[in-house]
């Protein structure tokens, strides 16, 4: 019926009480929250982790104007089906609440919203008991159907599925990434075989039924099927986890193998398409290569892996350049008699196939680039970051230890003055390395007693401060150094560096220049200079 309002104010009530619409949308999101918390309280269930259900809380309550939660049920037999085949079709195609046990376990009770408000609800539950029966079906003969067949036959099925028109199929791409794993396994001291058979069945249940169905679980359905057949429980979470981190803030993968893994993926793409040139403009990023970066740069520092960010590329690179020179090669032998193949080759050596140094100098500081972006989000200033990520450290995991240093000097008395004289070293230097001056020689004390006092006190802290750099006390080495501020400052004061004397010159160069590498080793602290 008509409602006539007398007053505006009445309008938010009346509409409510009489028109049963709740028209505020946080009032009424409020409402539906409530009524599952309620609802799955009386199972003595939960709704799972808030972050899980928030956008369908969301979309739910958009979708409704007097919300009314009741429960459903389906058949315990479908649990048999793993959890997250029937969470999807629950969330994702019926915007249902599914209701989780004390251990995180489905239950098979749902929740359903309705815009209905009925004393007798049995016509709503049962009809929406209904609709999800023959979906429940579908994804129990998917995955038994896809058990029928071992994850090493899916694998092979990939030679049919086109990864990149430059870049092969996904099961070229799977053999680059099986030989980029056995690479980093290595490095890292990992199980090389587990490595390799985590990475040669990463993608096999892209080809499957369930996958084909629903996309949103690869990598999940995979290790569902390797665990039922029998592979070990390491090899079978990598498969699920080598695609993590998938967005900022998830996890990372649980444990070495899928780390292994995980990294191989993430390197094979970068380098393959930065190979192709398809690197990302402005806000355009369609294959997602700056989250491929963040998660490299994630994994080596979350997991303090011992591994150079060059090698790591290089690792790839030279994957890809094996399995170029196999295509070359296969295609030699089939332009040629089977004869003259196997009596004269051609074996071509993998020097025929050169790393293209120009892709990897472009990926390397893009991944630099995207490590500043981090380390910004992170909460470091601009001065703290470009000091450490200027001297391009290989080996990203010391980074934050580095960052650390950093900023416990820049507290120091001492920081001000000494940055600013190593702003001062690095321009003497550059110049008199532009007018080609060469100081390449161990400087010896020095007549002058500033000079004598500098050389002295750099050899003294040197010596406390390389132990210290050993242990990995980066924060230690540092502040190992305030104590050069004096006789610094005494040596600009009354030294003049570029006199007519080419021996005498070349000696403070030499000196000024062990006092920028010995300070300069964590962090180049002229960049804190104001």
């Amino acid at each position: 019926k008509d409602i006539s309002l007398d007053r505006a104010d009445e309008y938010e009530a009346r509409l409510e009480n009489e028109g049963h619409v709740i028209a505020d949308f946080d009032k009424r999101r409020g409402e539906v929250a409530s009524q599952l918390s309620e609802k799955a309280a009386a199972l003595k269930s939960s709704l799972g982790a808030d972050a899980d259900y928030t956008s369908l809380l969301e979309e739910v309550t958009a979708l409704v104007e007097y919300p009314t939660v009741y429960i459903g049920e389906f058949e315990p037999g479908f649990l048999t089906v793993p959890q997250e085949c029937l969470i999807l079709t629950m969330r994702q195609n019926q915007k249902y609440f599914p209701l989780f046990d004390a251990d995180g376990k489905l239950t098979n009770n749902f929740l359903i919203v309705s815009n209905m408000r009925l004393a007798n609800s049995k016509s709503i539950v049962e009809g929406n008991q209904r609709v999800i029966r023959p979906r429940f079906a579908d994804a129990r003969f998917f995955f038994e159907t896809d058990k029928k067949t071992k994850l090493v036959n899916w694998a092979e099925k990939l030679r049919d599925v086109v990864y990149h028109n430059q870049l092969g199929s996904q099961f070229d791409r799977v053999e680059r990434l099986r030989a980029v794993a056995g690479m980093i396994a290595k490095d890292i001291d990992t199980d090389p075989a587990l490595a390799d058979q985590a990475a040669q069945l990463a993608k096999a249940d892209l080809v499957t039924n369930m996958v084909g169905e629903f996309p949103e679980l690869q990598g999940i359905m995979g290790r569902y099927y390797a665990l039922s057949e029998g592979e070990d429980g390491r090899v079978a979470i990598a498969i699920e986890d080598h695609y993590k981190p998938r967005f900022a803030g998830d996890a990372l993968p649980r444990n070495d193998v899928g780390l292994v893994v995980a990294l191989a993926d993430k390197l094979d793409t970068l380098v393959g398409l930065f190979g192709i040139g398809q690197l990302p403009t402005g806000d355009k990023d369609p294959f997602a290569l700056r989250r491929h970066a963040l998660g490299v740069i994630r994994i080596v520092t979350e997991k303090n892996l011992r591994v150079g960010l060059s090698g790591l590329i290089r690792h790839a690179v030279t994957a890809a350049r094996i399995k170029e020179r196999d295509r070359w090669n296969e295609v030699q032998r089939k332009q040629s008699s089977e004869l003259e193949y196997f009596q004269s080759g051609p074996v071509i050596p993998l020097e025929d196939f050169p790393p293209k140094e120009d892709v990897i100098l472009k990926l390397t500081e893009f991944i630099y680039e995207r490590l500043k972006s981090l380390l910004r989000d992170q909460g470091y200033t601009p001065q703290e970051i470009e000091a450490v990520v200027s001297l391009r450290p290989d080996f990203l995991a010391d980074v934050p230890k580095h960052l650390a240093a950093v900023r416990a000097f820049a507290s120091l008395p001492e920081a001000r003055s000494l940055a600013a004289a190593n702003k001062r070293v690095a321009n003497i230097l550059k110049q008199a390395e532009a007018k080609g001056e060469a100081f390449s020689q161990s400087p010896v004390a020095g007549k002058e007693k500033a000079e004598h006092d500098l050389f002295d006190a750099l050899k003294q802290a040197s010596g406390k401060a390389a132990p210290l750099f050993q242990q990995g006390d980066y924060t230690g080495y540092l502040k190992t150094f305030a104590v050069l501020k004096a006789p610094v400052d005494a040596f600009f004061e009354s030294v003049m560096v570029m006199v007519d004397d080419k021996e005498l010159r070349q000696n403070r160069l030499a000196l000024l220049r062990d006092l920028r590498d010995e300070m300069n080793r964590i962090a180049d602290i002229s960049k804190l200079a104001a």
